[in-house]
């Protein structure tokens, strides 16, 4: 199994992602992707005078099995004669403080945790063990949410930490297949452990995984190479979309009705993160094609475009939700979950069952095409604009029209509570009618249960 090594030798090189004689500090869980990179790295660092550093982080979520996976990391570090630095940290006391799902928890910890290791031993590299296969999920499920081109190209070789732009995370093995990395552990003998869940944590993944593409496949036996060859052109164009856009707006000239559309919606994307804000497809269209026009982002912000491409923040509607009201991210993974928002108590679960009676409706109880949702959604209360299409009906219609209609009273409206897709779809109203696009149908294969009670 020397070509995977060559290769990955190959890589560093020619992406230039870690240079002679530096230090490097890997990632290792104790799970197969990454004790592999620990051993190829192993394998090549004498060569290129490296000095490794393993750092590994105890999640807590597993109990025995996590201390398990520390133990072994441990173990091989010292058998390697590699210094190990392990943390631990209780990521659902993270999930809870940051009202986040156990999943974006403990990404924000690992990074934070690896770049603090890093800076602290004046290390600027991190070396992560993300492969190919990670990179093709990645390209369908942010396929499926709906992403730009911005999202769909993927994980890069080298980029910023997002915890500290101070530190670089590189991924070695993006060009290498799980096959590869399965067979080189067999062939060297590498101990790793198996995390049981994976099968359960990211129920959209492994569908991905396990169905949708060994469907794929067998259209195009070579899909991961296709797939990842698109992702590089979607890249390419993706940055240089961004950089027009990051140059118009450092410029502060020319006309933004003579821009390309694709710039247009980079410099109001660029603009609604600097002000952490969600870049939804909808918030952005409604800002680059209807100037002057608020928009409410957030309960306490409301922005509008002005004629020069600028975003302008305005007073909230009288009427609209109540000021410092909040919004709340939920990732619908796993098979079952609760959330507290604005007073409110939302329970949901995940069954699979195709066909079968249409849902009745209950007063706190609907159910919704979980596949049609995603994950992850928004819970949060209306902003003006907010539309949907309520069920039975053939077109979208304004939340605003529809409370009219329902003689929903203005100071009710503001403690109603919504839920988006992460597209920005809303697809359920508080105590009123869902939408139409998101309801069960005889195809839909997983229904998503939705309790709510105050």
């Amino acid at each position: 199994m020397n070509e995977l090594l060559n290769e990955v030798d190959r890589v560093i090189r020619s992406h230039g992602l870690l240079r002679r004689g530096q230090s490097v500090l890997v990632a290792v869980s104790g799970g197969l992707d990454s004790m592999v990179l620990l051993h190829l790295l192993g394998c090549l660092a004498e060569e290129n005078r490296w000095r490794l550093t393993v750092a590994h982080l105890n999640h807590g979520l597993r109990g025995r099995s996590s201390d398990a996976d520390e133990r072994l990391v441990i173990r091989t570090a010292r058998e390697m004669n590699l210094p190990v630095v392990t943390g631990r940290v209780d990521v659902e006391q993270e999930a809870r403080n940051g009202r986040i799902s156990i999943e974006m928890a403990a990404r924000e910890v690992r990074h934070r945790f690896f770049a603090r290791a890093a800076m602290e031993r004046r290390i600027r590299t991190v070396a992560l063990a993300h492969h190919q296969d990670d990179q093709v999920e990645l390209f369908f499920l942010r396929l499926l949410r709906g992403s730009s081109t911005e999202g769909v190209g993927g994980m890069k070789w080298r980029s910023p930490s997002p915890a500290s732009g101070r530190v670089q995370l590189v991924r070695p093995l993006l060009g290498c297949s799980r096959s590869d990395l399965m067979s080189y552990a067999r062939a060297h003998r590498i101990r790793h452990r198996e995390d049981a869940s994976n099968a359960t944590i990211d129920f959209q993944r492994n569908r991905i995984r396990h169905e949708l593409l060994p469907l794929l496949q067998r259209f195009q036996p070579a899909l991961n190479r296709v797939i990842t060859r698109f992702m590089e052109v979607c890249a390419s164009d993706a940055d240089y979309v961004g950089t027009a856009a990051e140059q118009w707006l450092a410029a502060s000239a020319g006309e933004f009705d003579r821009l390309h559309a694709a710039v247009q919606r980079r410099c109001i994307q660029r603009q609604l993160i600097r002000l952490g804000v969600e870049p939804a497809f909808d918030r952005i269209e409604t800002l680059r094609t209807k100037p002057g026009q608020a928009v409410m982002v957030r309960p306490e912000l409301t922005l509008r475009r002005g004629k020069d491409g600028r975003l302008e923040k305005v007073k909230t509607e009288a009427g609209g939700p109540a000021p410092g009201a909040d919004r709340l991210k939920v990732a619908l993974t796993g098979r079952s979950g609760r959330c507290r928002f604005a007073g409110a108590e939302i329970r949901w679960r995940i069954s699979t069952s195709r066909g079968g009676a249409p849902p009745r409706r209950r007063t706190g109880r609907e159910v919704f095409d979980a596949d049609a949702v995603g994950s992850p959604i928004v819970l949060r209360h209306w902003q003006p604009g907010d539309r949907i299409q309520p069920i039975g009906m053939n077109r979208a219609v304004k939340l605003q029209d529809l409370f009219t209609n329902e003689k929903v009273p203005r100071e009710r409206r503001r403690s109603l509570i919504v839920a988006a897709t992460s597209a920005g779809d809303v697809f359920w109203v508080e105590n009123m009618r869902i939408s139409e696009q998101y309801k069960v149908k005889p195809a839909t294969v997983r229904r998503l249960h939705w309790h709510w009670k105050r």
